[in-house]
């Protein structure tokens, strides 16, 4: 299953405007701004949170196991990029306060997160880092930091962040979220450090949670949940799933944002061999092969997929047909989607088939 999680909060730190709070900004960004004569660097840095309680206590139950997790935020147009660079995320070592600021506040609001103070001007309190400059505080070392590369043409970020996120699900550091940013450090001119030298890389955007769009940054959890009995049931053989067939039973147009929702799915070959019984050949249920048959979610307006095919979205088999739940909490609300369907078969052999069904099934999540 894929299982996404909304941030609680975040904000962008500015060293160009060391008390500034940009807590309400619509978008986060990874600046860096070089002077002319390249004597003076100026950066940006993102602070997120998400609040993984449900998924800890989820584990714990054994409703989640082997989790992997990863950290998706989306372009807002970024500009004028280099080619290639890599963009790291480190787990905060200290808590912070969001704020209500945006960064074009005239005057400035200066309550909350910035890159002197943790709280605010008001409270003063700033963060405590051996680093010179501020710009918030975090953990490195093994286990404590993720990476992505990131090209002017794939701009979108799916960052696995799986050994951090375990790091605070093992109580090894307080989950005071995710320090995004870029290599190095201000003051560090090393060439190779990308926030220090004194290269340019461009200007990372990526929506906030406060976007009024349908990107807002969010923590996917991706495991393998599906389950397999198929008592009685018959399996879907080669030469079926050669022409086969697949429809959705009880299929609603609408659910409930907050539903977990058990989806089923039926093959069966396109022209059933008739048969003397009690039930029509073409209502036996066969099953779908075992491992190899997964479902997708597609974003019927957009096209961006939001769960891609591969071990999260395993089809599961109990007596009765084939099937697949979906947590839909973290699906956009007044939405449309779209479910796809992938069957393989005969891998390793000269009969291997590898199919892909889109026949518009099609719901909504409403709130």
């Amino acid at each position: 299953m894929h299982y996404f999680t909304f941030a609680e909060k975040d904000t962008t730190i500015y060293q160009a405007s060391a008390s500034l709070n940009a807590g309400m900004d619509e978008i986060l960004e990874v600046r860096k701004e070089v002077s002319d004569s390249g004597d003076s660097v100026n950066v940006s840095r993102i602070l997120m949170r998400f609040d993984i309680s449900y998924i800890s206590s989820s584990i714990v139950s054994g409703t989640i196991t082997n989790p992997k997790f990863y950290l998706n935020l989306f372009d807002a147009k970024s500009s004028n990029l280099n080619t290639s660079q890599s963009l790291y995320a480190y787990p905060i070592s200290q808590s912070w306060d969001m704020g209500q600021g945006r960064s074009y506040d005239n005057p400035i609001t200066t309550e909350g997160a910035s890159w002197n103070y943790r709280d605010g001007l008001t409270n003063g309190t700033i963060w405590t880092s051996e680093i010179s400059g501020s710009g918030g505080t975090w953990y490195t070392g093994s286990g404590y930091v993720a990476s992505h590369s990131i090209s002017h043409k794939t701009i979108d970020i799916r960052m696995d962040v799986t050994d951090i996120v375990n790091r605070w699900l093992d109580g090894d550091v307080p989950n005071d979220g995710f320090m995004v940013k870029r290599s190095g450090s201000v003051g560090n001119l090393d060439s190779s450090a990308d926030e220090g030298s004194v290269t340019s890389f461009g200007q990372l955007a990526f929506f906030s949670s406060d976007t009024h769009t349908k990107y807002p940054p969010t923590l996917e959890t991706v495991w393998d949940d599906s389950k397999w009995s198929e008592g009685s049931l018959s399996p879907l053989t080669q030469t079926n799933i050669e022409d086969m067939v697949v429809y959705m039973k009880g299929l609603r147009p609408e659910y409930k944002e907050k539903s977990k929702v058990k989806f089923r799915l039926v093959g069966r070959e396109r022209f059933p061999e008739p048969t003397y019984s009690t039930t029509p050949s073409n209502l036996t249920v066969k099953y779908l092969p075992s491992g190899s048959s997964f479902y997708s979610i597609v974003d019927a307006e957009t096209e961006d997929v939001i769960v891609p095919y591969g071990s999260g979205s395993k089809i599961s088999c109990d007596s009765t047909g084939n099937y697949f739940n979906l947590w839909l909490d973290g699906y956009q609300p007044e939405r449309y989607y779209t479910l796809e369907y992938r069957v393989q078969s005969g891998s390793g052999t000269v009969d291997e088939l590898d199919q892909y069904f889109d026949e518009g099934f099609t719901f909504k999540v409403t709130q």
